[in-house]
């Protein structure tokens, strides 16, 4: 799978497919995506790789060990990386060529959803992580 950011100018490749995709509801996923939620899914790191523009893409520090990496053209965000997760890598679905091919299948951090953004299906909700 492919995917890019809206300028084009960055572009990556999926060398496995994704899992555990998901919506997160946590205040540096909204803040990151300007939206209630952010769409994402899991790859190993090694299997997330820039193709083309990697010296555009910028990163910054979103928690104590947390990673974010966006294109620093036009500010799409593309992953997350937790260093207490060394060998995976989160990614914004949205940013796939083709993000309907991958569903999310739960939502993680509910319990900071922002109330007016209630989600209408009947997915799990877990208040915090996937694991606890």
């Amino acid at each position: 799978m492919d995917g890019g950011c809206l300028c084009g100018a960055v572009r990556y490749q999926l060398k496995s497919a994704p899992y555990d995709a998901g919506w997160c509801h946590c205040r540096i996923c909204q803040l990151n995506s300007g939206s209630p939620a952010m769409a994402f899914a899991t790859v190993p790191f090694a299997d997330f790789t820039f193709t083309q523009g990697a010296e555009l893409v910028g990163s910054v520090a979103s928690s104590a060990t947390g990673e974010r990496r966006f294109c620093m053209r036009c500010g799409t965000p593309f992953l997350m990386h937790d260093r207490d997760q060394p060998d995976t890598v989160d990614f914004s679905l949205a940013t796939l060529d083709t993000p309907e091919a991958v569903t999310p299948g739960l939502h993680i951090f509910y319990a900071s959803r922002i109330a007016w953004a209630e989600p209408g299906d009947a997915l799990p909700r877990h208040d915090r992580s996937r694991t606890g």
